[in-house]
């Protein structure tokens, strides 16, 4: 295993754990709560987690197509065509988790399957603009942990508002 899959498989790791944590603490709030505009960019805690899920679909799609063997991602939920990135998949918070658990199980599984010849590959999709993107697939497979840590931070922000801790969110505190 290279360098490169043992970072995917901690991002995986962290996405996993911090994600069940967030869920559990969402859970707790009610139907009103989570789906009350805040400000934040996709306005509600609902609608962020929603965000979030759709975006890790819609990379796992493009993961799909430029890893066609990679057997993690054969029978997954996948998105290939969406109309926007603020879609809401699931309106129910309790299907929303689910389906949260779901593809973490999915990243997970893909992140043990990567290779370094599929991190070092040239991957090439569009973006949601339908602009042609291309880079080595570990920045894409990078990107998409990184938007999720971005977004869950936004989250962290809007708990907070509402007076929930979430606690330590460091990506060290989860490798341990």
């Amino acid at each position: 295993m290279g360098s490169h899959q043992a970072q995917m498989q901690g991002f995986a790791k962290y996405n996993r754990e911090f994600n069940a944590r967030l869920f559990t603490l969402v859970a707790d709030l009610s139907d009103n709560e989570r789906k009350k505009d805040l400000g934040a960019f996709f306005c509600s805690i609902h609608g962020t987690l929603n965000h979030i899920l759709l975006a890790d679909r819609i990379w796992l799609g493009r993961f799909a197509n430029a890893f066609p063997a990679m057997a993690s991602l054969q029978t997954a939920q996948l998105v290939q065509q969406f109309a926007s990135l603020r879609d809401e998949l699931y309106a129910d918070f309790s299907e929303l988790s689910t389906q949260r658990l779901a593809t973490d199980k999915v990243i997970t599984h893909f992140a043990d399957e990567l290779t370094d010849t599929q991190l070092a590959s040239t991957m090439k999709y569009s973006n949601s603009q339908g602009q042609l993107r291309e880079h080595p697939g570990w920045v894409a497979i990078a990107h998409m942990f990184n938007h999720q840590t971005h977004h869950r931070g936004q989250l962290t922000t809007l708990l907070h508002q509402l007076g929930h801790d979430v606690g330590v969110t460091d990506f060290v505190a989860y490798m341990v």
